[in-house]
């Protein structure tokens, strides 16, 4: 007489196997993060650095075109999605070598890539299962958070007091549609890319004064066009979310 168990536990097995795999994209990000940080590569992501870098890296720039803009993406890309810590640096870099408009546009398009990738993850991993499980005021701020996907995700991405990470997590738990979140990430962190990336050109010209005069940097050598236009830029971008809320208070009026 044969035992019918084995042929019952098979769709289990199945079952739990497929359960295990969503948890494989954010498990390879953690590792990447995990291996990073390990091997120190936070030494990167510093002031210091860049300036020290800073003819190397655009001399390598220079030399290289778009293989270089390409592996300046595709690395944005990456430090997005596993949330290395201080990859803003990255766009301060882009306007080091690129310039403020250009170095501004690769990095938002990298940091989309990259926010699209941790996003994707997330709603595979935790998802469905998560809302399933919490319920109650999750589901409900989930149902708000969806009749108007677009706008709540644009105001987040202008908002620059949460943290980017979380951001790009979040929104997986709520059922955000991929596009919508592409759409209002790729638009809302243009202008902070830009204000870093003017911010990185500016204080590009200040490194190669202050080298050519062979002194130490000084308060006065920050007050340049380009720094003093980059903080006025993060002065908007900090009151971004009372501006976003008059305009969409005025568009919806009536």
């Amino acid at each position: 007489m044969t035992d019918p168990s084995p042929a019952v536990d098979e769709p289990s097995k199945a079952s739990s196997s497929r359960g295990l795999a969503r948890f494989v994209p954010i498990a390879i990000l953690l590792g990447v993060l995990i291996t990073g940080l390990l091997l120190g590569w936070q030494r990167y992501f510093t002031l210091d650095f860049l300036a020290g870098a800073r003819e190397s890296i655009k001399a390598f720039a220079s030399e290289n075109g778009v293989l270089a803009a390409l592996i300046y993406v595709l690395g944005y890309a990456v430090a997005t999605a596993v949330a290395f810590p201080a990859s803003w640096l990255l766009t301060v870099a882009g306007g080091f070598v690129y310039g403020a408009f250009l170095g501004g546009l690769l990095a938002t398009i990298g940091a989309t890539i990259g926010a699209s990738i941790l996003f994707w993850a997330a709603k595979t991993a935790f998802g469905d299962s998560l809302r399933q499980r919490v319920g109650g005021f999750v589901d409900r701020a989930a149902k708000g958070f969806e009749t108007n996907a677009f706008s709540y995700m644009l105001a987040l991405r202008l908002a620059p007091i949460f943290p980017f990470a979380a951001v790009n997590i979040i929104p997986a738990l709520l059922k955000v549609p991929f596009s919508t979140y592409f759409i209002a990430t790729l638009i809302g962190i243009l202008p902070g890319a830009l204000v870093y990336a003017s911010i990185g050109q500016g204080l590009e010209s200040v490194l190669i004064e202050v080298a050519e005069s062979g002194r130490d940097v000084s308060i006065s050598d920050l007050i340049t066009p380009g720094l003093t236009l980059g903080l006025l830029g993060l002065a908007l971008l900090a009151i971004a979310p009372t501006l976003f809320k008059l305009i969409r208070a005025r568009w919806f009026k009536g």
